[in-house]
């Protein structure tokens, strides 16, 4: 421990920097920050391919742009969208739309705070990025501040300028010149105070490019400049501009003679210093007028050195911010404007912003404008072509959620971003990433509120510039050299971008050596942001970012081990290392540097074993993933042995089979491995280790083959051990490593010859006396049968055609042959898989293999004997396999279908049959096979229908189908029947005939005829004759008597007469009503139904108490169901005499048996049938008169004699319904009257309604309508609100000839419809004539040429009394031609009104819905009984699927 350093020596070291020497750097450093801005320039070009370019939107080349006197003339509109004034400068096609969109809640309300949440936050960035910005106290220039404001009364600080001095103006009118050396001495103090009461305070001050002169621009309009070298006063200037105004801004040009201020009228003038015979003066000249839109902010492009030679810098571009626009114009060679853009809806009191920097797009360095006014900040790129005109180009724009107050650019990448609550937001601009928030009100930063305020002139300037006043900090913000300052009310502050090494340490400082580590990668890898201090090719940068990310590591390391917890549970430091030493693993692996790693990180780690045993576990992932190679052997002995003190023996052996473990102690690794079962390993570590690979096969077959010879079961291990040796062998033999990789190239042949050679061993090395020849062969054999014949197919594959190779393949199928056919502990499937094998690799065309073909018949004998009939399956599958290999060739083909047939392995049958085409014994062999019986149907079609089969063989295949008919419609009914159906419809009589079985035939005929049955064949395409369906209806009525009815209903093609026979033959009464009723004789079948009825009713009257009297019950009731159904269904159809002749006997039937109540014998169940009877009634209710009803009751002997009681309810009854049509009768006729009401009061107010105009010009030429000479021009106005000439129109031939009439249709709402319709709502008025329309109306006195009212005038042009009543009578007439007329025509307003009707309703109205209704009710006239007529001509309303009755009030319209 005596070499650990200190730790709080170690942070000083790295980050301990006094405030002296942060100052120091701030100014010494100046001239090389400067350079990195430029730096940054070339990099941005360097990385350009890395990064993605913005989204550029060009603006075009205009030929003749605006001048300043069009711009100024033109009318600010705040409530315009945010679109380009001019539509000749930007490509309106080319733009995305949302970069223009900021008239929304984006923009409107941006000055309202409580709005700052409609946008998602960034979030904090600093873990990521680190402290981007380093901000310091000038402590000696603020003291000096304090101090002038004491000892010589100079005021608060109000200005401040920067280049290679700092000038501060005070409220006093002094300027204050400071150095920017380490003392920050006071070299100049300019003006007096005398002089400041004259002029006021300072309001802006600006020094020029090489640091000689200063401008100064006072609260009462005043400007002077001084010389910065002698201190003395060169000029001051009262007339540059309008008196009583003061001076926002004032800044010098590129040129030193060319200066440009800004006054708090709004107004921007050009200033241009010369010196004539010794004399100084000073030409001013405006630029932009404050009368037609006040300049708040102006910003003159300003070239570096480095850029003068840049082509854009000769027009001396000047921006300009009002508050609607923003104006950029060149200075030179002659004044001339090249752009405008307006802002669109922001807050008022948002303050507008300019900045310009060069940066680097597309290989060329060119000037960007940044401007924004709210929330929302747009790059414009300025370049210029070869024919020297300017283009403008608008990059992508960034939305923030807060509203800015200052911008800045410190570099070509980076901004700064000042918003109104005083926090500062660092920008990465091509990412719109945010870096860094900083928050800064310490400053108390300088407004220059009173100066936009005119407070010293006594305020004479508008209320917009006050508002935007409020928040101007203008003159209290100054940027140089990559450094921004910033002006308090008793300090001066700057900030500048820190190091990549600064930001680094300030992470080290706050005890973040995470974040550290992450940002120094960052800056690795070149993906950090605001990068200042790298510099050199992409391999310096990295090497020296990498140095310093190792110091930190090591101190990291350090600090784990001493934030241990030295006391509690392992848990707790487990979880302190877990957090911690992957991080150190990680960094180290990055930067490849496994030295460090392995040696002084693991030695530090190591003194603690938890953290030990945590670094040990970080390498896993690594390794698993080969990331990780060349590991220490100290390393790797200690990590097996971690992980096989944890138990992890899994980790253990996916670790070793990763690792280069030739350096370990192989036979104790072996040993660990064999004892853990670590099989994968041991293989690997034999393989790689030792360059073994025969003694991991030993091992493996030691443990295998003991129990697979005495027949035993394997356990699962051993299973999984005889798995792995099958693998082993196949990468063997196919030249891969096991369990991963490849074995060397000079290795292969050797290894696989030794594994060759080791397979065919006669005997084991330590064999026993009683082993049997070739063990392991035998073993795999034994193991897996199929899968180590699969093994050997695919090394014959891999076998090169050489003598060694043939002799090898040779070899090894005699041992097999051998092995297998000589000894009778083999099943069949394991034999057919041998004999597969050997029929696949025979069948080859290069085959060298010899095999005596009789093997191939005792194998024949063996599958296919007679006497053994376990594993018959097995045996045909295994057989047929063979065949299918190419062993077909070593059989007799006659010999091998006897022996099949007598086998019966009817798929082997199969398998010849379709070798000889005899497609029609492939039947027999399907039907005989039980497993397979029901497949016979598809491969019937299949013959039938797949093209490519003879005639003969299709004709074979279907007499062999009809000879076996019956066992076919017997096996599947669907099937055969579909399949006659699909392929010999014509022959259905002739397999009629064939069924004698009358169940069969009925099965078939039922699948065949019933619809129901499922079987997919057209009915229509059967074309069989009647006599075919009442055949199957007669079967039906034998068999299923239960299901005729529903069977009749589905079944279209019988005859009625020889049907109702049948069922009649079968006494079927109420098949014999459904046939009768379908036939037209409904009082034939309601007899029946009827006498049914009574029969069952009489049966119920004798029955004995005993009987089973709830059935006999049910049959009652379900017989009177199905009558008055049958009643029901025909009662529309008939006169009111036919109903009586339905329902009347119906009646009597139910009330026979309440007859006998009084006599001798009474039934069992007269409450039953009381209430049956009254079923009965309240259906006849419905088709008879209740006067009839009750006159037929009292009618009868039993009643009219005073037995109405009985009967009681049934008046009670007529009296409800009686009370309930009244009511809907009259509820109904309320409703059609109001609805009739509200529907003409409707359409005469629509027919009424007056007209107005959306403007007062034509829509297609865009002039007044006063302004138009031509007396026979006429003003039309449409519904829609649009105006136009009918001069206009007919050019754009908008009229429309019908019946000799001439229409017009309105030219935008015809056009946009893309339809040359009739416009449905086109009213026309006439200026001086009576307009040709159906409304005919004309104004009382048409307005004189030039009236100003006649907007309002044609608006009330439509409310005259005339227009009222004229409108009435045309009303009323057109109701009169409707009611005369069969097909009226409507004018165009009131077939509008219609249609309105008509979209209000959505769907019939209520009145068409009584009248069908009636239609259905009203025929009543006697008609004879005839059959079922067809439904009526129309379509009814009712059979509508969307049809909903809503008895509601109609709605009501809006005018």
């Amino acid at each position: 421990m005596e070499n650990e350093p200190d730790h709080e020596n170690v942070e000083q070291s790295l980050c301990a920097k006094t405030t002296e020497e942060e100052l120091n750097k701030s100014f010494n450093l100046e001239a090389s920050l400067s350079k990195f801005s430029y730096i940054d320039l070339d990099k941005e070009l360097e990385c350009k391919n890395d990064l993605i370019d913005d989204k550029e939107f060009d603006i075009p080349q205009v030929d003749t742009p605006p001048t300043l006197e069009s711009i100024l003339n033109e009318t600010d509109d705040e409530e315009e969208s945010f679109v380009l004034e001019d539509p000749t400068l930007l490509n309106i096609d080319t733009i995305d739309s949302h970069s223009y969109d900021t008239s929304s809640v984006a923009s409107s309300d941006s000055g309202d705070r409580t709005n700052l949440k409609r946008k998602k936050k960034l979030p904090d960035s600093f873990s990521l990025h680190g402290s981007v910005m380093r901000h310091s106290l000038l402590k000696g220039i603020s003291a000096q501040i304090v101090s002038a404001a004491d000892k010589v009364d100079a005021g608060l600080p109000t200005a401040i300028a920067v280049s290679s001095l700092i000038a501060v103006g005070t409220s006093h009118g002094l300027a204050l010149i400071f150095g920017k050396d380490q003392n920050q001495a006071l070299r100049l103090c300019l003006g007096n105070t005398s002089v400041g009461g004259q002029y006021g305070a300072i309001s802006a001050l600006s020094i020029n490019n090489d640091c000689s002169r200063l401008l100064c621009g006072f609260a009462k309009g005043q400007i002077t400049m001084w010389d910065l070298a002698s201190g003395k006063l060169l000029r001051s200037i009262t007339d540059a501009h309008p008196p009583g105004t003061a001076i926002l801004h004032i800044k010098f040009t590129d040129d030193p003679t060319l200066a440009i201020c800004n006054d708090s009228g709004g107004s921007v003038f050009e200033l241009t210093f010369k010196r004539v015979m010794g004399v100084r003066t000073c030409e001013s000249r405006c630029l932009f007028s404050g009368s037609k839109g006040e300049v708040c902010c102006i910003e003159p492009l300003h070239s570096k050195p480095e850029l003068k030679d840049h082509p854009i810098t000769q027009f001396s571009l000047l921006a300009m911010a009002s508050l609607t626009k923003i104006l950029v114009i060149g200075l030179k060679p002659s004044l001339k404007v090249w752009m405008t853009f307006p802002y669109g809806r922001m807050d008022p009191s948002s303050v507008p912003l300019l900045a310009w920097h060069f940066v680097a797009v597309h290989n060329y360095v060119n000037p960007m404008l940044a401007f924004c006014r709210g929330d929302v900040v747009h790059f414009l790129l300025v370049k210029r072509d070869e024919s020297g005109a300017i283009h403008v180009t608008k990059q992508k724009h960034l939305h923030l959620y807060y509203d800015l107050i200052n911008f800045t650019w410190i570099n070509s990448r980076t901004v700064v971003l000042l918003d109104s609550v005083e926090k500062l937001h660092v920008i990465d601009r091509q990412t719109q990433e945010e870096l860094e928030t900083v928050e800064i009100s310490e400053v108390q930063l300088v407004y220059n509120s009173s100066h936009f305020k005119s407070l010293a002139t006594g305020g004479n300037v508008s209320q917009a510039l006050a508002l935007v006043g409020e928040k101007a900090c203008y003159q209290s913000i100054s940027s140089y050299g990559g450094q921004i300052f910033y002006l308090g009310t008793k300090s001066v502050y700057v900030m500048m971008l820190r190091s990549w090494r600064e930001r680094v340490d300030h992470l080290l400082k706050q005890d973040c050596l995470t974040e550290a580590l992450a940002l120094a990668w960052s800056f690795h890898e070149g993906k950090a942001k605001a990068v200042v201090g790298l510099s050199g090719d992409a391999s310096k940068r990295k090497a020296v970012v990498a140095d310093r990310m190792v110091e930190i590591l090591f101190h990291y390391a350090d600090r784990a081990l001493k934030k241990c917890p030295d006391q509690g549970k392992i848990q707790v430091m487990e979880q302190h290392f877990q957090d911690m030493v992957p991080v150190i693993v990680d960094y180290c692996l990055l930067l490849e540097r496994k030295d460090l790693l392995f040696s002084q990180m693991y030695d530090k780690l190591s003194e603690n074993s938890v953290a030990k045993g945590v670094f040990l576990e970080c390498l896993e992932p690594y390794i698993l993933s080969d990331k990780l190679v060349g590991m220490t052997p100290q390393v790797m002995k200690d990590l097996i042995v971690h992980f096989q003190d944890k138990k992890l023996m899994e980790n253990v052996e996916a670790l070793i089979v990763h690792m280069d473990i030739t350096s370990l102690d192989i036979q104790q690794v072996v040993l660990m491995c064999w004892e853990n079962r670590l099989y994968d390993a041991m293989i690997y570590v034999y393989n790689r280790g030792m360059n073994e690979f025969i003694s991991p096969m030993e091992k493996l077959f030691r443990v295998i083959s003991p129990p697979l010879n005495a027949g035993r079961t394997l356990t699962d291990e051993q299973v999984v051990m005889g798995n792995k040796l099958l693998v082993y062998i196949s990468c063997c033999l196919a030249g891969r490593a096991y369990p991963l990789g490849d074995i060397p190239e000079d290795l292969v042949p050797l290894v696989k010859n030794q594994v060759f050679e080791f397979l065919i061993r006669l005997h084991s090395a330590e064999a026993s006396p009683e082993e049997e020849i070739y063990p392991y062969v035998r073993t795999l054999l034994h193991f897996d049968t199929r899968e180590f014949l699969n093994v050997l197919a695919l090394t014959f594959e891999d076998f090169k055609n050489d003598k060694q190779a043939v002799e090898y393949q040779q070899r090894i199928v005699d041992i097999l042959l051998k092995v297998m056919v000589e000894n009778s502990d083999f099943t069949p499937s394991q034999v057919g898989c041998l004999f597969t094998f050997l029929a696949r690799q025979l069948a080859k065309p290069d085959n060298t293999l010899f095999v005596n073909r009789t093997l191939f018949d005792q194998v024949l004998e063996f599958l296919c004997s007679p006497d053994d009939d376990s594993r018959h399956s097995e045996r045909q599958q295994v057989l047929l396999e063979l065949l299918q290999a190419g062993g077909i060739v070593q059989f007799e083909e006659s010999r091998l279908i006897r022996m099949a047939e007598k086998a019966e392995f009817y798929q082997i049958c199969e398998f010849m049959y379709e070798r000889e085409h005899q497609y029609d014994k492939i039947i027999d062999c399907y039907l005989r096979d039980p497993l397979r019986e029901e497949e016979v149907f598809n491969y019937i079609h299949n013959i039938l229908s797949i093209p490519g089969h003879s005639a003969e063989e299709k004709q074979s295949v279907w007499q062999k189908a009809m000879d076996h008919i019956e066992e076919l419609v017997s096996l599947k009914p669907c099937k055969a029947a579909e399949l006659v159906a699909t392929h010999f419809s014509e022959q259905i009589e002739i397999v009629i005939k064939k069924l004698q079985d009358q169940v069969l035939l009925f099965k078939f005929l039922r699948s065949l005829l019933d619809p129901r049955e499922g079987i997919h064949v057209n009915q229509e395409s059967l074309q069989m004759p009647p006599s075919v369906t009442e055949q199957f209806i007669e079967l039906l009525c034998q068999f299923d008597p239960n299901q005729v009815i529903e069977t009749l209903q589905a079944l279209e093609c019988y005859r009625l007469e020889e049907t109702i026979q049948i069922t009649q033959k079968y006494q079927l009464h109420e098949v014999t009503a459904y046939l009768l009723e379908k036939k037209g004789d409904i009082h034939g079948a309601f007899l029946i139904m009827l006498k049914r009825l009574q029969s069952k009713l009489q049966e119920i009257t004798h029955q004995d108490e005993k009987a089973k009297e709830d059935l006999s019950l049910k049959d009652v009731e379900d017989t009177m169901v199905e009558t008055i159904a049958l009643c029901q269904r025909n009662s529309h159809n008939l006169n009111q005499q036919q109903r009586e002749a339905l329902w009347f006997p119906l009646l009597e039937a139910m009330m026979a048996p309440q007859k006998l109540s009084g006599s001798a014998a009474p039934h069992l169940h007269p409450e039953a049938l009381r209430s049956l009877t009254m079923q009965v009634l309240n259906s006849m209710a419905a088709f008879i008169a209740l006067p009839s009803i009750l006159q037929r009751i009292l009618q009868d002997p039993v009643y009219g004699k005073g037995k109405l009681g009985e009967i009681q309810g049934l008046i009670l009854g007529m009296l409800d319904t009686f009370n309930y049509e009244q009511t809907l009768l009259e509820t109904t006729t309320s409703l059609l009257n109001q609805d009739l009401h509200w529907s003409l009061c409707n359409l005469r107010a629509s027919v009424t309604r007056g007209l107005n105009p959306k403007q007062d010009y034509c829509s297609i030429c865009l002039q007044q309508y006063k302004r138009r000479q031509e007396m026979a021009d006429e003003i039309i106005v449409f519904s829609c609100g649009h105006l136009y000439h009918s001069f206009c129109l007919q050019n754009k031939e908008c009229t429309i000839e019908t019946e000799g009439r001439t229409r017009w249709t309105c030219y935008k709402c015809s056009s946009s419809n893309k339809v040359g319709k009739l416009s449905e709502n086109s009213s026309e008025i006439k200026k001086g004539k009576t307009a040709p329309s159906q409304v005919k109306m004309s104004p009382p006195c048409p307005p004189s040429k030039g009236d100003p009212a006649v907007k309002k005038g044609l608006s009330d042009l439509f409310q005259t009394d005339a227009k009222i009543k004229a409108n009435e009578r045309n009303f009323w007439n057109w109701t009169a031609q409707i009611q005369a007329a069969s097909e009226p025509v409507l004018d165009p307003q009131q077939i509008q009104a219609f249609d309105q009707l008509c979209r209000l309703y959505r769907g019939s109205s209520r009145l068409a819905l009584l009248t069908e209704l009636s239609q259905n009710r009203s025929s009543d006239s006697y008609r004879p009984f005839s059959g079922s007529q067809s439904g009526p001509a129309f379509n009814s309303i009712f059979q509508n699927e969307n049809f909903q009755l809503q008895l509601i009030p109609p709605p009501v319209t809006e005018d």
